[in-house]
């Protein structure tokens, strides 16, 4: 495998391994030779006909399973979104030995930020829209509009999610689900042995960037913060989350990497 190892892209709430968009080739040129990897988690993309497991770990387990299948072998580096971000700690704890590094973005988890924080108490009529609203279109434009600093940059990317759902769309009992396996996973209060870069942005308005600054204090981790990007930062900014992913990667794997 090259130095610049496997890394596995994990989506968050209701997304799949679509909407990284032109993240995933962004990523591709800042770590020239790695294998990039997206996968779905139970309840979305090619896995939307599953019931979505409401353990943040049985998540980890699945994903595991889809890798093996593929016949993609660890070790892997995570990076890991919102929810992803969970799923990457959890991996962590139950298979440190598969994991080379972890990337964590925008995510928050117990015990680190009350739950205000976790999700701002504001965005949460725009959330329930989104688990209740029947027509796709309004559905896309919400989620837009709760992760994006600049939504009005990201037409395209609104016509490809439109796309996504109408071709692969996560049930609203699916999506309920995710999101109280979000809510009871419970991170650990020591730092993982896996190397960890956390990123939040500074203007995201669905997670308070707090709970990555907490996150990272407690474990003695790296932040990166981004000044203006919002919740979907590879939507965002995707050059700059490439290029501090890569910087971080040279530095804590040597220069061979």
């Amino acid at each position: 495998m090259s130095p610049a190892g496997c890394w596995v892209l994990l989506r968050g709430l209701t997304r799949e391994r679509g909407h990284w968009g032109g993240f995933t080739d962004e990523l591709a040129r800042s770590l020239p030779g790695a294998t990039i990897v997206g996968t779905d988690l139970p309840g979305a993309g090619l896995l939307r006909h599953q019931r979505c497991p409401l353990r943040v770990e049985a998540l980890v387990e699945a994903c595991r399973s889809s890798l093996r299948d593929a016949g993609i072998a660890p070790p892997y580096h995570l990076l890991g979104l919102s929810l992803g971000g969970m799923v990457a700690t959890a991996w962590s704890q139950a298979h440190p030995h598969e994991l080379a590094g972890l990337v964590l973005v925008n995510t928050s988890m117990r015990p680190f930020s009350p739950p205000l924080q976790r999700l701002r108490g504001s965005r949460l009529p725009g959330l329930l829209r989104v688990l209740l609203d029947p027509d796709p279109q309004r559905i896309e434009a919400t989620i837009l509009r709760l992760t994006s600093a600049q939504p009005e940059r990201h037409a395209d990317a609104l016509a490809n999610w439109l796309s996504i759902r109408q071709a692969r769309p996560v049930s609203a009992a699916n999506a309920l689900r995710q999101l109280l396996a979000a809510a009871r996973y419970r991170g650990p209060v020591m730092a993982p042995a896996t190397p960890v870069l956390l990123v939040c942005s500074a203007q995201d308005g669905l997670v308070d960037p707090a709970c990555s600054r907490r996150i990272a204090a407690a474990w003695g981790a790296e932040l990166c913060v981004h000044p203006d990007a919002g919740h979907d930062l590879p939507l965002d900014d995707g050059p700059w989350l490439a290029a501090r992913i890569a910087d971080w990667q040279r530095r804590v794997s040597g220069p061979t990497a």
